[in-house]
C-alpha cells in the first residue's frame, strides 16, 4: 500500500473536491468513513482499501492532516472548497509563525495575511514548518511572526488546525512583525 498517495488522495477529496468522490461533507467537515471506502474502492487502485489502510496513512503521515472519529472521517486544515469547515474557536500561544515568499510581504504589511484561495489563514507553532510551508514558493521566505494572543485580545478569532498548525479568518497587518 503506497500510503503518501493515499494520504495525498484523501486530502483532494476531503479538502477540494469532495463532489468528485460523491461525499457530502458535514458543517465541520466529516464524512462517513464506510462512503469514503465505498467511494475510493470504486477505481481499481483502491480495489482493496479499508479502514486499517485509512489509519495507518494517517498515523504514518509527517503531518498531521487528517483524523478518524467515531466512523467518520475528516481533514484537519488546508480546505478550498465552496462551503466553508467551522472551526472550534481557541485561545492560541503567546506567538505564531508564517511563512511567506518575497514578493508578498509588501502586501501583507498593507492587507495583513489573507486565505488566498483557502478558507482560513494558516499559521504554524513553530518557525521551522512556517519555514517549511514558505520554500514551498520561494527557496528564501519570508517569516513572520505573528502576536496571536494580543490579536486574540483584541478581537481576532483562533481556531486550532492541529498541534502544528492554527488558522485565523484574517490576521490584520498589525500584529504581524518580520523575523
Amino acid at each position: 500500500m503506497d500510503y503518501i498517495r493515499l494520504s495525498k488522495e484523501l486530502s483532494y477529496a476531503l479538502r477540494h473536491a469532495p463532489w468528485e468522490y460523491e461525499l457530502e461533507l458535514d458543517e465541520e467537515g466529516w464524512v462517513n468513513s464506510e462512503q469514503l471506502l465505498r467511494a475510493f474502492r470504486e477505481t481499481s487502485h483502491w480495489k482493496e482499501l479499508n479502514e486499517q489502510h485509512l489509519l495507518k496513512a494517517i498515523e504514518t503521515s509527517d503531518k498531521k492532516r487528517h483524523e478518524i472519529k467515531d466512523g467518520r472521517i475528516r481533514a484537519l486544515y488546508g480546505h478550498s472548497t465552496p462551503h466553508k469547515i467551522s472551526k472550534q474557536v481557541e485561545k492560541p500561544p503567546e506567538v505564531l509563525f508564517h511563512g511567506t515568499p518575497r514578493f508578498s510581504l509588501a502586501n501583507i504589511m498593507i492587507e495583513g495575511l489573507l486565505p488566498r484561495g483557502r478558507q482560513y489563514v494558516h499559521l504554524s507553532a513553530d518557525t521551522s514548518m512556517a519555514l517549511q510551508v514558505g520554500k514551498r514558493r520561494d527557496n528564501r521566505p519570508v517569516l513572520l511572526q505573528i502576536r496571536a494572543v494580543e490579536a486574540w485580545l483584541n478581537g481576532i478569532v483562533f481556531y486550532k488546525g492541529n498541534d502544528q498548525v492554527w488558522l485565523a479568518d484574517h490576521i490584520p497587518p498589525q500584529y504581524i512583525q518580520t523575523m
